[in-house]
């Protein structure tokens, strides 16, 4: 059965200055008022279902992810430790309900980021930039769509691990040890995985040949 988030009462909350993440669960762990639950859930809603849309490549799937895993928030509250930051800690569950959800439905589908919204093509463009080579290809006369649609393409057939950073670090712009602390990794992997992501991309980039028009 799909778990159901608190909904919150009419009327926007009380507080003057708006309250930091970590200061609306720890309020949330201690009153159980179902506004503050419900404007975390606010605040990550997009955020977080697009990186699970994208990890699981299935929007339904991503939903009961996104579900499961502010339901985790909701059951786990009360085992939040003060000062820890709240957004790796959410990726972290997250990520382990998404991996749950792969498990249960047996498909270990490869990442699809054909689904991504327009605004994701600055993120894109971002890793994009690391790939422009020197020497003249054929790659220097694609179009920005065309680019992207390459990139999607070369994403989705790397390793799974090196896909995990890729998506953490440049997707949803965490901090190498927020991505860390969402995959329970050393920052050191992390680190080490992105430089042999990059380096498969880039390798990628500059052995692709187009079709002369």
């Amino acid at each position: 059965m799909k778990a159901t988030l608190p909904v919150p009462s009419a009327g926007p909350m009380e507080q003057s200055s708006s309250p930091t993440d970590e200061e609306l669960l720890l309020a949330y762990r201690d009153s159980s008022n179902p506004e503050q639950f419900a404007e975390l859930v606010r605040r990550y809603e997009r955020e977080l279902f697009s990186y699970l849309r994208r990890y699981l490549g299935d929007a339904e799937m991503a939903e009961d992810a996104f579900q499961a895993a502010f339901l985790q928030v909701h059951l786990k509250c009360q085992q939040y430790e003060p000062g820890r930051a709240f957004r790796p800690w959410l990726y972290t569950i997250a990520t382990n309900q998404a991996i749950d959800a792969q498990r249960r439905s047996r498909r270990h589908r490869m990442v699809s980021l054909d689904r991504s919204g327009p605004a994701e093509g600055e993120d894109v463009g971002k890793l994009l930039d690391l790939l422009t080579s020197k020497e003249i290809t054929p790659t220097a006369q694609l179009g920005a769509e065309e680019r992207r649609s390459w990139l999607h393409q070369a994403v989705d057939q790397l390793p799974a691990a090196l896909r995990d950073v890729i998506h953490l670090v440049y997707f949803q712009e965490l901090k190498y040890r927020e991505a860390a602390d969402a995959l329970q990794i050393p920052v050191g992997t992390v680190k080490s995985r992105m430089h042999a992501a990059v380096a498969k991309l880039n390798e990628a980039w500059n052995q692709t040949s187009f079709a002369s028009p």
